[in-house]
């Protein structure tokens, strides 16, 4: 060897030497996100979809600002009030002139316009408009204030225990608080509870009185995947990000808070899911399905009963005498309801609404399964609903089933109504 000369070490280029670069190159991201000012705010985690396995935490239970990432707990709201028909699609909402004050990002309305739901709900994720938020809450609550206690009692009955909402827009609020963990678990609410609509937080672009809106999530639009779901900034939070990718049939969703920069916090996602996916495929991760889709740290209301079908019907027959599944075309009364869950299928449905029954059988002994189908951009969705109550018995109910972790929404039901049957 010649004075001068560098040897090149010969586990240079191996497999050693590949992950040392790939640690260097996670911890390079990290120094980016949070540096020494950012520290104190950042938070991580990333979560199976299908399990609730935690494959990666940081500061989970971290207090945080969410930022525009509160948009996903209005547009939850929104999607709700489309289920139960307190609003439709092409419906205009008033822009207040409170409305139209808000701050940048916006979409410069002006009080006295009218927007409709379908352009709002465009309007929420690409644009993240704070007016088309507060048209919204306004829409829906009567008043922001209000439409922000909805935000939070929602948050509870879906276990994010840490998360208050102050408004419908993410605006600074010093009491507007909550974690990585809920907004995980917000995310996929989202994505359970609306597979109808969740399509739309892969939106690239959105087109408002002849002017075109790019998407600020720019993970939908280079990571391979990616799907949705929202991005968020203010000051005091950092460049926050909740994700969410698929790939080789498994989801992950992924919430980042605190990042530097759009560029960094973005690079530093795609890293956490990189991980995410690469330890799924390895094996190195457990992925057994828990009921209720939970395990030690993670928790969701459940979507599906873990009760056998075949106990369930056994006990409605004794509990629920009358509880059916709804025949197509058959004719029932309007009135007041409760709608426990919205699906792809019937089956699911039908065994949701079952279960409900069941929990609550005390005050739905009068009641009706029944499984309402509709058909949204071709696309089919089976409602899970019990009916035949007055309003006071379906509040009711929807308290007795919350507090045993179950979703559940009062309807006031449409007469007439369109009922289905298995395929």
């Amino acid at each position: 060897m010649r004075i001068g000369e560098t040897r090149v070490p010969q586990w240079v280029g191996n497999r050693v030497f590949r992950e040392v670069l790939q640690v260097l190159a996670v911890l390079l991201c990290v120094i980016a996100v949070v540096n020494p000012a950012e520290a104190r705010r950042y938070a991580s985690i990333v979560v199976d979809a299908e399990t609730g396995t935690v494959l990666h935490e940081s500061h989970a239970d971290r207090s945080i600002y969410p930022a525009s990432l509160a948009k996903m707990m209005t547009l939850y709201l929104l999607f709700e009030a489309l289920e139960n028909g307190t609003v439709t699609p092409d419906q205009k909402l008033k822009v207040s002139a409170r409305a139209a004050g808000q701050p940048p990002t916006n979409l410069d309305l002006r009080a006295g316009d009218r927007i409709t739901v379908r352009e709002a709900i465009r309007a929420l994720i690409v644009r993240s408009a704070n007016d088309a938020a507060t048209v919204v809450a306004e829409a829906l609550g009567g008043t922001e204030a209000k439409f922000a206690r909805m935000m939070t009692e929602k948050a509870r009955a879906l276990g994010m225990e840490n998360t208050t909402f102050r408004n419908a827009s993410g605006l600074p609020d010093r009491h507007q608080v909550s974690t990585v963990r809920d907004l995980a678990v917000l995310a996929h609410a989202l994505m359970r509870d609306f597979p109808e609509y969740y399509h739309l937080f892969s939106l690239k672009s959105f087109s408002y009185n002849g002017r075109t809106y790019k998407t600020h999530n720019n993970l939908v639009v280079d990571y391979p995947g990616a799907d949705g779901l929202k991005t968020g900034y203010i000051r005091a939070s950092g460049f926050n990000l909740a994700a969410s990718a698929v790939r080789n049939g498994r989801r992950l969703i992924a919430v980042v808070v605190g990042g530097q920069t759009a560029n960094s916090r973005d690079k530093h996602a795609a890293i956490l899911l990189d991980r995410g996916f690469a330890a799924i495929d390895s094996g190195k991760v457990q992925l057994a399905a828990r009921p209720g889709w939970s395990n030690d740290r993670f928790v969701v209301p459940p979507p599906k009963p873990a009760v056998p079908e075949s106990a369930i019907a056994s006990a409605m027959s004794a509990l629920v005498p009358s509880a059916q599944a709804a025949v197509r075309g058959e004719p029932l009364p309007g009135g007041w309801g409760i709608q426990v869950g919205a699906f792809s299928e019937f089956e699911p449905a039908q065994r949701v609404a079952r279960t409900a029954a069941e929990k609550a059988a005390g005050l739905l002994r009068d009641a009706r399964v029944v499984v309402l189908e509709r058909t949204n951009d071709n696309r089919r969705l089976f409602r899970a609903r019990i009916i035949g109550l007055t309003e006071q018995d379906a509040r009711a109910a929807c308290r007795v089933l919350e507090s045993k972790k179950m979703p559940c929404l009062v309807v006031q039901l449409e007469n007439p109504m369109t009922l289905s049957k298995a395929p």
